[in-house]
């Protein structure tokens, strides 16, 4: 291709050298910049990690295709993490009606490439590109080779999910379609503590949400912050049986296996908060983060006993203390869930990217999205008048 530059798709992450990877911006702490900051979705460790444990794997239905951009040297100068999918499970962005419709109109919607991080609803970099390059040039560069991967694989469409906004002109440029959703987050507003965060909020919240915290911990209910060294086989063990325990009930089939918890606290273990709740000695529950570089990202938690409130407590709560201890200048609490605004997370709008090949199936998903991204702006609108903070103050919504 011109200037040299070679694309091209590699099926396995892990025939990926780490030292390679990790100059791409975003994806190591040492390549990190203010524009992207560290984001642990994004590292070898994790994504590997995702693969080799079956988790990610072409008998789950993702198989690797990532695409990778060198220079004449071969160095690896940028990349986008995708998949090809033989479903829509373990995505968070919903495009089972675009299947079903274009199936029943004799179309085949599937395999389709997926450009995210595998059941990690957390927005950062799909364009990734190392330093020292022109940002805009490569970007525009992965972005059109993605759509060339598409065409070339006679395939029905690529979708880039979570997107950053810095990323939005490249793949808008590139003819793609626009997708937006919302999520709640914690803002850290320059807050001392947790006690200062409260203090922002309508005397009524305040109150409620200290009532709350306190009968999360009834009956001797205790909190324990687990990273690093403390993440042993054996808590492994423990969490995963609360995983387990929850997915199963809630989901139906956890994606997860018991190899990737091993993986992940061999490879990243200081990238990594266990928020552990124990009763009489004994792990009772948990949730599961991941430590960014200026973000705290909250991703499942599961339990082996019922106690009110202790989900509120174990999932959120903690997380804007550790947050706040940290000074990280917000916590992203996953997909969905309106009950967070009442505990102090804003509703913020995320966005996806979507390739689709087939001009009618195109066109019929470009209307249904203009209308979709209307409803979402009202609804974060409404949602952002009903925050739980008091008129005034310097609470804004996150576009």
């Amino acid at each position: 291709m011109a200037g040299n530059l070679t694309l091209r798709v590699e099926q396995s992450f892990t025939a990926i050298s780490p030292q390679s990877w990790s100059r791409l911006a975003g994806a190591s702490k040492t390549s990190s910049t203010p524009e992207t900051p560290y984001n642990p979705f994004l590292s070898h460790a994790f994504l590997s990690s995702l693969e080799e444990s079956g988790s990610a794997a072409p008998k789950a239905g993702w198989h690797g295709h990532h695409l990778l951009l060198e220079n004449e040297a071969g160095e690896l100068i940028g990349a986008v993490p995708g998949y090809l999918k033989s479903h829509s499970q373990g995505e968070y962005v919903f495009d089972h009606g675009w299947a079903d419709a274009f199936e029943r109109a004799g179309g085949r919607y599937y395999p389709k490439l997926q450009c995210a991080v595998p059941f990690t609803p957390a927005t950062g970099p799909r364009l990734l590109v190392s330093s020292g390059y022109d940002r805009d040039i490569m970007q525009a560069t992965l972005a059109n080779g993605l759509q060339e991967v598409t065409r070339q694989l006679g395939i029905s469409s690529a979708h880039v999910t979570f997107v950053p906004e810095s990323e939005l002109m490249a793949f808008q440029d590139a003819d793609y379609l626009h997708r937006t959703d919302k999520q709640f987050h914690f803002i850290n507003d320059g807050y001392a503590d947790h006690d200062a965060f409260l203090e922002t909020l309508a005397s009524r919240k305040r109150k409620a949400l200290k009532k709350e915290r306190r009968a999360a911990l009834e009956g001797g209910i205790l909190i324990d912050w687990l990273t690093g060294k403390d993440l042993t086989e054996e808590i492994w063990d423990q969490f995963f049986e609360f995983y387990m325990d929850t997915g199963g009930r809630k989901w139906g089939r956890p994606y997860l296996t018991r190899k990737f918890y091993s993986l992940i606290g061999e490879r990243m273990p200081e990238d990594i908060l266990l928020v552990m709740a124990k009763r009489e000695g004994k792990y009772i529950a948990g949730a599961i983060n991941f430590i960014g570089g200026d973000a705290l990202y909250g991703r499942h938690w599961g339990c082996i006993e019922d106690h009110p409130f202790l989900h509120f407590e174990v999932c959120y709560h903690q997380a804007i203390d550790f947050a706040l201890s940290k000074g990280l200048a917000r916590v992203e609490a996953g997909a969905q869930g309106e009950h967070k605004l009442a505990r102090g997370y804003l509703p913020v709008t995320t966005h996806s990217m979507h390739y689709i090949a087939h001009p009618g199936l195109r066109n019929a998903i470009a209307d249904y999205l203009e209308r979709e991204r209307e409803d979402v702006d009202a609804m974060t609108e409404y949602l952002s008048e009903h925050s739980p903070f008091r008129k005034g103050e310097r609470q804004q919504e996150q576009d």
